[in-house]
């Protein structure tokens, strides 16, 4: 076979095996979120399909060391690929009723089965390295030189394989149809070394129809990546799957990847300003100092701006104050500005990272909201110590800082770490267990305050107004923040997502 087809087969095989990764990770995160966690199941299982094909693959090239059977392992791994798409959903759907139903033998079970959706593919494709450095070298001398420039030409592929999915496929055509793609290269590969051998008259018409198969499927409607009720946009951005839904009466809502979370909120009446949800919560933040009235709110931060709806409540609330909104998805931004009514002239929308952003913006506020959430998990740099110093460097005397995290009904660790942390940086640190739910809104300011103030202050305000009616959901609720035992989060060390996995362990155990 010539040379030029095995630098081809090489090439393609390497760049499908990261191809798989890297879309793998997204098809998972759309129901089990993308957390570090996940992220090392899968490469460590990766990693382990890998391993068994180079192992098996050695064997294979010592006992059969053949072009033909090369292609038929690479034609069976794109074979295996294009299953993927259609055999996943079902699985990973699994997942989400079992979550519904409080099942930890079912979810667990359906993220291992999903995982192994991979092996077949990964674990053939493993095998290609070895077979293939069999096949080309003749002479022992040059050996090494050959597997190095073989292994060279894998990694390029591989280096492809990383990006091309991330920066273009999977944002333009999704992440099914990107297993597709691969599929369809990888086969179209194998098809043409099969070719090239002059194989027996049925390998032609039966490989003739699995690559039309494959490319007919390219070109099916496959439909939204989850089916839930009432979805009325989906769309694979480059951070998330993004879903709106839509209710009898109008309301719509934001839902990111696995959908155990709404992220924003939209009313067709223009007038409903509260939504019943800590969102709410943040609104009452800045009555913590003494003498605040209304006019005295200047500018307001919000980090994880979603769809809007804080903005808009601010808006609503407070008038037309400027608002800086951080969101790191443009897709979300343009999804909120058309199903959102997220038009709000006052608004400054910041496509941008919030961590960076807070780094280098010149602005002063008197309220920075941080409600960015890759469900369940807040992002790490956004819970730290350093995170929280630099966020006090832009807040006004009179500043106000408000972030939004979670508990079980007896496990408030995590809580307790964020008020812990930010009991470092500032004087005092309040929260606000939002009841009949799971978070918690935690609240600190650069000048001492207390609770008295808070208190006295929104009970002057008017009964009938959207304040006093924030006022009646906060009052019963409001605490003095307590750091116990709390971890101290810094850029080092904030293992925020292993606290968290442990609260979401204990709800899908059934454990209060």
């Amino acid at each position: 076979m010539k040379r030029s087809f095995f630098i081809i087969l090489i090439f393609i095989s390497g760049m499908t095996s990261l191809g798989l990764e890297m879309c793998a990770s997204r098809l998972l995160g759309a129901y089990f979120g993308s957390s570090l966690y996940i992220w090392a199941v899968l490469i460590g299982l990766i990693l382990i399909y890998l391993t068994t094909g180079y192992f098996l693959g050695g064997r294979v090239a010592d006992r059969y060391p053949s072009e033909r059977v090369l292609c038929l392992i690479t034609g069976s791994a794109a074979v295996a690929t294009a299953l993927i798409p259609f055999i996943s959903q079902s699985v990973l759907s699994w997942s989400v009723d079992a979550i519904e139903h409080i099942s930890v033998s079912a979810f667990l079970g359906s993220l291992l089965g999903t995982v192994l959706l991979f092996a077949i593919p990964v674990t053939l494709l493993g095998l290609v390295s070895p077979l293939a450095i069999r096949l080309v070298t003749s002479d022992v001398k040059r050996s090494g030189r050959i597997s190095g420039s073989l292994y060279a030409i894998s990694t390029c592929g591989s280096i492809l394989g990383s990006f091309l999915p991330v920066l273009w496929l999977i944002p333009t055509f999704g992440v099914r149809r990107t297993f597709l793609i691969f599929a369809a290269l990888l086969f179209a590969a194998s098809l043409w070394g099969l070719w090239q051998m002059q194989p027996r008259p049925l390998w032609r018409p039966l490989a003739v129809i699995i690559q039309a198969t494959l490319i007919g499927t390219l070109l099916m409607q496959l439909g939204p990546l989850k089916q839930i009720p009432n979805l009325i946009y989906h769309q694979e951005s480059l951070y998330n799957y993004i879903q709106v839904v839509q209710q009898p009466d109008g309301t719509r809502q934001l839902i990111l990847n696995e959908g155990q979370a709404i992220h924003s909120v939209y009313y067709p009446d223009k007038t409903h300003v509260l939504t019943g949800w800590y969102w709410d919560y943040f609104l009452a933040a800045p009555y913590f100092n003494k003498g605040f009235t209304p006019d005295k709110l200047h500018r307001v931060g919000i980090i994880g701006l979603a769809g809007g709806t804080i903005a808009h409540q601010f808006t609503q609330v407070y008038g037309p104050v400027p608002i800086d909104g951080v969101e790191i998805d443009p897709a979300i931004v343009d999804v909120g500005r058309k199903y959102f009514d997220m038009n709000e002239p006052n608004l400054h929308v910041h496509v941008q990272d919030g961590r960076p952003y807070i780094a280098t913006t010149h602005e002063t506020y008197d309220e920075v909201v941080v409600d960015a959430f890759q469900q369940p998990y807040i992002p790490f740099q956004l819970t730290t110590k350093e995170f929280f110093s630099q966020v006090r460097s832009h807040l006004s005397p009179q500043g106000v800082v408000t972030l939004n995290t979670g508990h079980t009904q007896t496990d408030y660790r995590l809580v307790q770490s964020i008020v812990a942390t930010m009991s470092t940086v500032y004087p005092s640190v309040y929260v606000f267990n939002v009841p009949n739910t799971f978070n918690t809104v935690v609240m600190a300011t650069m000048q001492p305050t207390s609770m008295e103030t808070f208190r006295a202050q929104l009970s002057q305000v008017d009964p009938s107004t959207t304040l006093g009616q924030v006022a009646n959901e906060v009052l019963p609720v409001v605490q003095k923040g307590q750091p116990g035992n709390g971890v101290v989060f810094t850029d080092d060390r904030a293992p925020i997502e292993e606290l968290t996995d442990q609260l979401l362990l204990s709800y899908i155990q059934g454990q209060p």
